[in-house]
């Protein structure tokens, strides 16, 4: 019994394989936050997850060394991690894949099995590369983007629903965010009753007060 309890603070592992596991971790997280970067598709691009995802591989890899084939330890962090409340909303879900993706490169890496963490990450990362340039999965049908920062003047309706009712076959609000109180950047997905009336469309909500900084993107990627 003393000595399983003995066992649990016990590492079998030299600082030469520590720092080999660390290395490769770091080299594979890299090139998952560069698959990230080249295959993202979406408006909610996080540069901070780019970072993070390099970390998270090193971290995982020295998380699975900690535990390595001990039973006490596995048991005992998942204990640690409850404690632990994540708050931040992942709003996209090719993030959660390349989370993942990161954890599953940094627990092969920790493992000592550098073949697999290398092969995984370059078979998985040029999967993710061709699925993004083909657009696979994208929706056939044409749509915009509609993006512009309204200020608020007062508490009623603003001027622009309107004129987005009136220009749009249907649409959709898919982020705002606040920089301050009084200040929204806003995004909707349209499609135009007339095609041709895009230009007019940014006319009309760019003379509104408040409104500013309207674009309307084209749809090449298929959203």
């Amino acid at each position: 019994m003393i000595e399983d309890l003995q066992n649990i603070f016990t590492i079998s592992i030299s600082p030469v394989e520590v720092i080999r596991n660390l290395f490769v971790a770091f080299v594979c997280g890299f090139i998952v936050s560069v698959f990230y970067k080249i295959s993202y598709r979406g408006i909610s691009y996080s540069s901070t997850l780019v970072n993070s995802l390099i970390a998270l591989s090193m971290i995982t890899s020295v998380v699975i060394m900690v535990i390595g084939n001990n039973l006490a330890r596995a048991f005992g962090l998942v204990g640690a991690m409850s404690i632990i409340r994540f708050r931040t909303a992942i709003k996209d879900t090719q993030d959660i894949v390349f989370i993942f993706f990161a954890l599953a490169v940094g627990m092969a890496s920790g493992v000592g099995l550098y073949a697999v963490s290398i092969v995984g990450t370059l078979t998985v990362g040029l999967v993710m590369y061709a699925l993004s340039r083909l657009n696979y999965g994208m929706p056939r049908r044409k749509e915009l983007l509609l993006q512009f920062t309204y200020e608020a003047i007062d508490e009623k309706e603003p001027e622009y629903t309107s004129v987005i009712k009136s220009e749009c076959k249907d649409f959709k609000l898919i982020n705002v965010k606040s920089p301050r109180g009084d200040l929204f950047e806003l995004s909707y997905y349209i499609r135009l009753k007339d095609k041709s009336k895009a230009g007019e469309l940014v006319r009309k909500l760019s003379k509104l007060p408040g409104v500013k900084n309207v674009s309307l993107l084209a749809d090449e990627e298929g959203f």
